[in-house]
């Protein structure tokens, strides 16, 4: 019978907790390590939402890519959300279990993921950690040479973007060199200026990232919460290759936090 521990394991084999940046918090966020599992729904964001989700498909453990706990509670009254799901995950003995920047860092973590969507191809690191080449934050790589306009609209389709963000002076015409970073990665642009890429593809980029390097790359912000949708395929293939028969589920009640109009 597997325990919380074994799909911890799997994960961290994939994605050490080793790298996570500092401020992070992954891994076992409520429950018992020893506890028996039966199901796991994957998501991007624990929610009250996905709680319920995970009760009616009768899933005792829930992984997510964003923790449920950055900081320390100083109380669990229920007031907050998060308190609230705590309380009721403790009840319910659901456990829940996060792999966050660990799995941005790792080999084909997050970004790898975004990039194989958009047939990126030779793909190396963005910014290596502590000298190793095959982990880190972000990826760049090539692709077959397509003007900026396609490129921009492809992408947009690919990850079902309501509205796409995208630097206007940029002078390049045709991608070649792609660099990507999922979630929020405006920290990278130039690092991806300095290799040479032709468009940087992230979230959450500031207003004076857009008028500091609009001249020197193209920027395009896809948003956060689409940037990571694809975590719950990486979280199912980690876990299914290793437990074939281990039944996990998406998670279908989670929502974009942000709204277009």
């Amino acid at each position: 019978m597997l325990k919380v521990k074994d799909i911890a394991s799997a994960i961290e084999s994939f994605a050490p907790k080793s790298l996570q940046e500092s401020y992070d918090n992954a891994g076992l966020q409520v429950g018992d390590p020893e506890m028996v599992v039966s199901a796991a729904l994957l998501c991007l964001d624990v929610t009250e939402d996905v709680l319920r989700e995970a009760l009616e498909r009768r899933c005792n453990l829930i992984v997510s890519h964003h923790p449920l706990l950055f900081k320390g509670l100083k109380e669990v009254t229920g007031k907050t959300a998060a308190e609230r799901i705590v309380i009721t995950a403790i009840k319910e003995n659901i456990a829940i279990y996060s792999a966050h920047t660990n799995l941005d860092s790792a080999w084909e973590g997050v970004s790898h993921e975004i990039a194989h969507v958009l047939n990126v191809h030779d793909i190396r690191v963005l910014e290596p950690r502590d000298g190793e080449h095959s982990v880190g934050l972000g990826v760049i790589g090539e692709i077959q040479p397509t003007p900026k306009i396609e490129f921009l609209r492809k992408l947009k389709e690919a990850f079902k973007v309501k509205s796409l963000r995208y630097s206007s002076q940029s002078p390049q015409l045709v991608v070649r060199k792609v660099a990507v970073c999922g979630g929020a990665g405006a920290s990278l642009i130039s690092e991806a200026v300095s290799a040479g890429a032709d468009i940087i593809i992230t979230g959450d980029v500031k207003y004076h990232d857009f008028t500091t390097y609009g001249l020197d790359i193209i920027i395009a912000d896809i948003g956060h919460y689409e940037s990571e949708l694809c975590t719950k395929k990486i979280f199912s293939k980690i876990i299914r290759g290793k437990f074939p028969e281990f039944v996990t589920y998406f998670a279908e009640n989670e929502t974009n936090p942000i709204n277009y109009m």
